[in-house]
């Protein structure tokens, strides 16, 4: 068996798509005009056709689960994040008790995201920061081995 995609419920697909692509950059490889499949492994199926097929109601903003993505450029992101005045942002940037950045908001209907910075850059900017690879993993709570594959990769 293998996983194909996470699927999100949405009100309106092409809202969400623009979404999805204008703030996160996927971009639909499918589109069906009831179901969308985006880059990344990321599909939407409007609420009526989902409603129709699964015989349930839908429950948005319900905050049991998000989406994580990270990112390379965190700060770029930041910022552009914070430019998007129509992004309702839950968690304004943070960091984690292992040094990685982290933002939450939410897209068009309430679906959690979470975009961390990536933890090769992490480990990249304690490395500049004049870190050494044992502080580093110390600082992280994670294996030398890890460290030098993140700065690595």
């Amino acid at each position: 068996m293998k996983l194909k995609n996470t699927m999100l419920v949405v009100k309106d697909l092409k809202r969400s798509e623009v979404f999805y692509k204008e703030v996160l950059g996927l971009r639909a490889l499918v589109d069906l005009e009831i179901h969308a499949v985006l880059s990344g492994g990321l599909a939407l199926q409007t609420e009526e056709s989902w409603k129709q097929f699964a015989g349930v109601e839908v429950v948005y903003e319900a905050n049991a689960m998000e989406l994580y993505f990270e990112e390379d450029q965190f700060d770029a992101f930041a910022a552009k994040l914070d430019a998007l005045t129509s992004v309702r942002i839950i968690t304004q940037v943070e960091q984690q008790s292992w040094g990685q950045r982290i933002v939450r908001f939410c897209d068009p209907d309430g679906h959690l995201i979470e975009v961390g910075e990536a933890m090769k850059a992490v480990c990249q900017r304690f490395a500049n920061q004049g870190m050494t690879i044992e502080a580093i993993a110390e600082r992280m709570n994670v294996p030398v081995k890890a460290v030098k594959a993140y700065l690595r990769g």
